[in-house]
């Protein structure tokens, strides 16, 4: 069951790299917006909505929890793999694309805090 949770995390990166080269694409960058972002959310709600059906069993939880403690290394080398200096030097979009992602994560952190799940 360990390599089910490594296969979710391979398929949302996946997933989240074909949509940030999608949305570079329809915003006019030639480069990956996001992409890396998108596949830890959608690895998030994957998992989230498997464990609301009782679909995790044993050890699924493993593969994403070693992944999770390697977290700040892996998006640190896949962040590194996209070219930023590419979209600066498009204008000023993917500055202020940046600044409201970060304002409006931080404005979702009491709303996120407030979630709370039950173990049974």
């Amino acid at each position: 069951m360990l390599i089910y949770g490594l296969g979710l995390l391979a398929l949302s990166y996946l997933a989240g790299q074909l949509f940030g080269d999608f949305l570079g694409e329809f915003i006019g960058v030639q480069a990956n917006v996001g992409g890396v972002g998108f596949a830890m959310l959608t690895l998030v709600l994957l998992h989230n909505y498997f464990q609301k059906k009782h679909w995790i069993k044993g050890n699924f939880d493993d593969g994403i929890g070693f992944w999770s403690n390697l977290y700040i290394p892996v998006i640190v080398a896949m962040s590194a793999s996209q070219n930023a200096l590419l979209a600066f030097n498009h204008g000023i979009l993917p500055l202020v694309a940046g600044i409201l992602i970060v304002v409006l994560g931080f404005a979702l952190v009491p709303l996120i805090s407030t979630i709370k799940t039950t173990n049974e």
